[in-house]
């Protein structure tokens, strides 16, 4: 019985003058026919040739032998003349039981730990025959054939490194290989089983030169015969190199070899620049499984002009600007369509900007610019990327988010008057339409069909939105889009082995709220099970499933069911639980009702007395924080309403972004104008004859007040809007997500302010408890003091608190306590600041029950009688100078704190 083998030939093939590829081409050429080069003297190349040929039996291999003998290369391959100087036929392999299995001719071996194709194949190494064995058809795909023996060189020369060391068509390159052949060459030549002997690499490092010698004899054999050699070999390149002693080193085994980086062990790291006509560099590090690419910038000289352009553009820009750059960006990649991790991350940023700027700027984008971002996106979604995808999301782990996000924006700035558009691309699907008055009776219905890599079967997702969702005013577009790539580069983090199973299917509908929304999804593989409904998170950049419910499962589709709410403990995570969002929901209704009404308590009560509040200094001014106080929350918590009723999309009204700014600034000036109490509570207690007018009191406190969180909010909407970092996409609050993180200009100066206020309230208790020698205070002052401190002991851990707990929220998202307790405090805010802030002051709970009392009219006659009395002597006790040793005594002149005379000082010797 004929068995059909196949048998592996390599064709080495020079060629004279200027070769197509340069060496860093072997990056992007490393599945093509060629497989390797060598540049020699004379501009002769040398290039080798992978043969597969079948053959049936012993006879066949001899004529295929024969024929060798006569192959002359095609004169359609090279430029100039060819010949072919050596033919050599290293692996055969045979079908058995649907598996190929290969093995080494004669004198060839296969170099563990991998054998042609490292994710098929697997080396068998226990025996004599070392056999691979492949679950492939072909070995198109294949990199890791039988070889010669091989023995890995190194030495350094005490030179100064140069760039063009790294580059094969440099003359540097040229010269320094051609002498260390020659010069290793009359060393090994007289070894038995010795082939050849070529330079691999040159490193950093000094120069660090290696080499690669090629024998048919084994290893052990090869390597001792080179070792004898040692000093000859090191003595002639002495004579061309400076060569640092006993850096001559040979080595029988190494853990990574390759054609482009060539040889390594554990953990080196190699730097290659990019091939002609990009810019950047690629690194590749050394591990089990050979080298891996772990950086790579690679970038088209054209795209890294464009990039360049657009900052120029961007001083002026237009939306017939804007269109010009995504179109010149197209073209760009269709003429030069590798997709190098550089050329994805440039891609990226530069639609990035355009879609920011647009953004900013209100552009609309026509039909014809976003079917060229659809092209676009169709191109650097390519299956075939993925791998780039997996290095680039390793130095910049946002890329694949920005691209989806961007997505989203360009394709609300569709205006309805271009729609229905619908593009059906090969990796993307994108569909938008006009909303018509049709949706109040049927809904929207959005369905996409597409096909994985090597499957004719079709992957189907949907989108179902009843006609209940759209009651009275119906938005402008609904856009749906559609990729399998994305599930494959959106990273997936805390899911234990999870992989998306399904198209990731989006759909954007602006300024308008949906409470509940089905999407159906296709399998793409059956096998796998526990299903999970989730949603991408920009905020955190990972999958999240809150709010997200699986409704049904088959063997072939899953349908889920989202669901999204605005409550106060979404101001620093849109998770909430779906457990407990009917309770945080409660609260959160419940408790901005009654902060508001209590509030608005705080401030009519403030007008009712002021008057009597006013009279003493320390007072006036206490009452004047609790004012402003009570005004800033209340004013925050009027924009935290008008927040949560509009979408984060709101443009080009811009609500969104002021209801952001107007509650930061708000909260902040909350925040200081609690700072302004405790620093003067601190002020009463150690200055005590320092005495400041009220009008420079009260131009301190308003600057502190209002200024500072005035400088904060402007500054953050300064920094942040222009890249529109400054506002979350999901809500209108401040972004967390991104390097600036302005949600930092509103937790930092909150909990600087509480730890200061912390710090004056034990100040102030010391001082009470332990008056220093000389220091009392006026009765009316102490007790305001106390009252005070009352109140601030327990404001201030209430509302530092709040926000410690909002910060926890945003590490553990699904603590179920952190959300009720961060709801509680935030929604009753306003009704503690009335209880520990108005009513726990004896003053004004003593004022407030007169005013109340339907006999206090009657009281006053009294009052005023018992004013008229002559007032009793300020010191009628006995004096005694033994209790008064050492010591201060005050007396008030009158109403107001400045008054304060000395008049009495006394001291025993």
């Amino acid at each position: 019985m004929r068995v059909p083998v196949l048998w592996l030939i390599f064709l080495t093939v020079t060629e004279a003058g200027d070769g197509f590829l340069g060496r860093n081409s072997d990056i992007k050429t490393k599945r093509e026919l060629i497989v390797n080069k060598k540049k020699h003297p004379g501009e002769t190349l040398e290039y080798e040739l992978l043969l597969q040929v079948a053959y049936g039996d012993s006879k066949e291999k001899r004529d295929v032998k024969n024929l060798l003998k006569l192959l002359k290369p095609p004169s359609l391959w090279f430029h100039g003349p060819t010949k072919i100087i050596r033919a050599k036929a290293t692996t055969y392999c045979g079908h058995r039981n649907g598996v190929l299995r290969c093995a080494c001719e004669d004198g060839y071996i296969w170099f563990p730990p991998s054998c042609l194709d490292p994710q098929k194949c697997y080396l068998h190494t226990a025996g004599s025959l070392q056999s691979c064995d492949c679950h492939l058809n072909n070995l198109t795909q294949s990199v890791n054939f039988c070889e010669r023996t091989k023995v890995w060189g190194t030495f350094k020369i005490n030179k100064r490194f140069t760039k063009d060391l790294l580059n094969s068509s440099s003359a540097i390159y040229s010269k320094y290989t051609t002498d260390i052949e020659i010069q290793l060459k009359e060393a090994y030549k007289r070894i038995q089983g010795f082939e050849s002997v070529h330079v691999t690499q040159f490193r950093d490092g000094s120069i660090i030169a290696g080499y690669e010698v090629v024998g048919s004899s084994n290893t052990s054999e090869l390597l001792s015969a080179m070792e004898q050699v040692t000093e000859k070999a090191a003595e002639g390149l002495q004579k061309l190199f400076p060569l640092e002693d006993d850096s001559f080193r040979v080595f029988g085994n190494v853990q990574c070899n390759s054609i482009v980086f060539g040889f390594g062990f554990k953990n080196d790291e190699y730097t290659l620049p990019c091939s002609s006509g990009f810019t950047g560099n690629i690194t590749a590090k050394c591990q089990p499984s050979g080298w891996q690419v772990i950086r790579e910038t690679c970038v088209l000289s054209q795209l890294e002009e464009l990039k360049k352009n657009f900052s120029v553009i961007a001083s002026n820009a237009t939306e017939a600007a804007m269109s010009s750059v995504v179109r010149k960006l197209s073209a760009v990649i269709q003429q030069n369509p590798s997709t190098t991790a550089g050329n994805l991350a440039s891609v990226v940023s530069i639609l990035g900007n355009v879609s920011s700027l647009s953004l900013a700027s209100h552009f609309s984008v026509s039909n014809s610019t976003m079917e060229d971002v659809i092209r676009i996106a169709d191109h650097i979604l390519n299956s075939t990327s993925v791998t780039n995808w997996t290095v680039l999301l390793q130095e910049e782990e946002q890329a694949s988010s920005q691209l989806l996000e961007t997505l989203e924006n360009i394709s609300v700035m569709v205006p309805p008057t271009a729609l229905p558009l619908n593009f059906s691309r090969e990796f993307i699907n994108w569909k938008g339409i006009p909303v018509s008055e049709s949706q109040h009776k049927t809904g929207y219905n959005y369905q996409t069909e597409m096909f994985s890599p090597n499957t004719s079967i079709p992957i189907r997702g949907r989108v179902l939105i009843g006609p209940d969702q759209f009651r009275g005013s119906l938005p402008e577009t609904i856009i749906s889009m559609a990729s399998l790539t994305l599930g494959n580069i959106l990273p997936i983090t805390k899911i234990g082995n999870a992989q998306v199973n399904g198209p990731v299917i989006s759909t954007i509908i602006q300024n308008y709220s949906i409470n509940e929304i089905f999407l159906i999804f296709s399998k793409i593989e059956s096998n796998l099970s526990q299903p999970h409904c989730m949603f991408w998170d920009f905020s955190h950049l990972q999958w999240n499933d809150a709010g997200c419910h699986l409704v049904n499962e088959t063997a072939d589709t899953v349908m889920c069911r989202c669901t999204h709410l605005t409550s106060f403990s979404m101001l620093m995570s849109p998770f909430v639980p779906s457990a407990i969002i009917p309770l945080v929901k409660w609260i959160t209704f419940v408790g901005l009702g009654v902060s508001i009404g209590s509030l608005i308590l705080c401030l009519i009560i403030e007008a009712l007395f002021w008057k009597e509040v006013k009279k003493n200094q320390t007072s006036h001014t206490r009452h004047i924080c609790v004012v402003n106080i009570s005004l800033c929350l209340l004013v925050a918590d009027v924009w935290f309403i008008v927040a949560a009723t509009v979408e984060a999309t709101a443009n080009p009204s811009g609500i969104c972004i002021a209801a952001v700014f107007f509650t930061h600034f708000f909260y902040l000036s909350l925040f200081f104008w609690m700072l302004v109490l405790g620093l003067l509570m601190a002020y009463r207690m150690v200055l005590v004859f320092h005495h400041m007018a009220m009008p420079l009191m009260m131009a301190v406190a308003f600057c502190l007040g209002y200024g500072c969180p005035l400088i904060i909010s402007v500054i953050t909407i300064a920094v942040t809007q222009p890249s529109n970092a400054y506002q979350r996409k999901d809500m209108c609050w401040l972004n967390w997500s991104g390097g600036s993180k302005p949600l930092l200009a509103l937790t930092v100066p909150a909990l600087t302010v509480v730890a200061v206020n912390l710090a004056v309230v034990l100040l102030v208790l010391t001082k009470l408890w332990r008056p220093a020698v000389g220091e009392s205070l006026g009765q009316d002052n102490k007790a305001i003091i106390v009252r005070m401190g009352k109140s601030l002991l327990i404001l201030t851990p209430l509302l530092g608190l709040t926000w410690g707990i909002g910060i926890g929220i945003m590490v553990d998202s699904q603590n179920l306590a952190l959300h009720v307790i961060f709801a509680l405090l935030n929604a009753f805010q306003g009704f503690f600041i009335l209880c520990f802030g108005m009513l726990l002051d004896n003053k004004l709970r003593q004022l407030l029950c007169n005013k109340l009392s339907p006999f206090s009219s009657l009281k006053q006659p009294s009052k005023q009688n018992s004013s008229e009395l002559p007032a009793k002597p300020k010191f009628a006790k006995f004096f005694n100078p033994w209790h008064h040793k050492g010591s201060y005594e005050f007396s008030h002149t009158g109403e107001s704190s400045n008054d304060i005379i000395l008049t009495q000082f006394l001291s025993t010797e």
